[in-house]
């Protein structure tokens, strides 16, 4: 139905804040000195009432927003010149935001460093809003005690899962009333847009200081990828070398639960280990997500991500999330201790491992867009919990 009405309209400013390595941007409801204009006469249909109240906060929520038009990256200089000194580097399709303007430089902030940028090298403007969609990471965080995620876009579909207030899930695209979300690599569904809040998070820029540390760190993480390489190589030389020689022909080729069994006797009580498994983890968040893969730096899958992690901490487990679960020792999700195995299912059947933490959180390799993360241990319904490190 057309009708006849009057339309005041505000600015919908998208605000910045700070959180982690990214910048995240959301819209914002501001009235602004003369934007409350009034459209007299004005025909128009509900659907364009809603067409333009979505125009204008996607356009504003990128007002402030510039992101790197660069092949490697752009310095961040203390002052607008070429002689400055560097502060910090704006990498590829990462993002800043613009403060001011002075004589074809930009004054951004981005991450810890807060400098200078040549204009020339920033994409601004209406070009930053196509751009986002492709260089910008979609959140939903969910607003409701507990979010129902559907197998498609109906109040009636089946539900896959159950995710808890104030878990992010990635976007993977926004339809009328219906957010399509990744929970993980093999869980994909829809939740409601009511009840989940959405923004755009960006690579941010790196100080000098943080670009050596991360030199630093990635050089120690290659090291000890490195040794415990050569120590799985000496440790394989080694049994095969038994083997052959076992003259009662015993094969080592046992079973995933027998092998658990040894591992977990050998390390019997051992809390440091349990703090040890946790804090190797961690040195790998935010490192890919690789189907198949067992390389924590490269990339790994969830149960390579688990069976190396415990590797390069002596302890072996089974290669695939199914027959991770189906070792160790069963435990009681309520007596679950740091260091051991929580297993999510999909219609019955595992598909998904994580390494339980403490403190409700676990780590693991979630999909290829989230990579190696840390979330809450029922971020979706847990069915089962493994020790291995009695």
């Amino acid at each position: 139905m057309r009708r006849i009405g009057k339309i005041a309209t505000c600015c919908l400013i998208g605000t910045v804040a700070f959180a982690g390595r990214t910048i995240v941007t959301q819209a914002a409801e501001i009235p602004i000195a003369g934007m409350d204009v009034i459209l007299d006469e004005f025909y128009q249909s509900d659907s364009d009432l809603t067409y333009i109240k979505e125009y204008l906060t996607s356009a504003a929520e990128f007002e402030n927003i510039g992101i790197a038009n660069v092949t490697n990256y752009v310095n961040i200089r203390r002052k607008p010149n070429e002689e400055s000194k560097i502060l910090g580097k704006l990498y590829s399709d990462s993002a800043a935001t613009i403060l001011a303007e002075k004589d074809g430089w930009y004054k951004v902030e981005s991450g810890s460093v807060t400098g200078y940028i040549k204009a020339e090298f920033l994409t601004t403007g209406d070009e930053v809003k196509e751009l986002a969609k492709k260089v910008g990471k979609r959140i939903a965080t969910v607003n409701t005690t507990t979010l129902k995620v559907r197998e498609n876009p109906d109040l009636e579909s089946i539900v896959l899962t159950l995710v808890p207030i104030e878990e992010e899930l990635s976007v993977r695209k926004e339809l009328d009333g219906w957010v399509k979300v990744t929970i993980d690599a093999d869980v994909i569904g829809y939740v409601s847009a009511e009840y989940v809040d959405l923004r755009t998070e960006f690579k941010e820029a790196e100080s000098i200081e943080e670009e050596k540390a991360r030199l630093e760190r990635e050089e120690a993480e290659r090291r000890a990828q490195e040794e415990a390489n050569n120590r799985a190589t000496y440790s394989n030389s080694s049994v095969s070398n038994s083997s052959s020689s076992n003259s009662s022909g015993y094969s080592n080729a046992s079973s995933g639960n027998s092998s658990s069994s040894s591992s977990s006797s050998n390390y019997s009580g051992n809390s440091s280990l349990r703090s040890n498994i946790v804090n190797y983890a961690t040195r790998f968040l935010g490192n890919p997500y690789v189907w198949g893969g067992t390389s924590l730096t490269n990339g790994a899958d969830c149960s390579g991500f688990t069976q190396s992690v415990f590797r390069d901490n002596g302890v072996s487990i089974p290669r695939d999330s199914r027959s991770q679960a189906a070792g160790g020792s069963t435990i009681s999700i309520n007596n679950i201790q740091a260091g051991d195995l929580i297993f999510y299912s999909r219609n019955g059947v595992i598909n998904h491992v994580a390494i339980y933490m403490g403190n409700g959180k676990v780590i693991h390799a979630s999909s290829p867009e989230t990579g190696i993360r840390i979330t809450n241990y029922n971020y979706r319904q847990p069915v089962k919990a493994v020790r291995y490190i009695n």
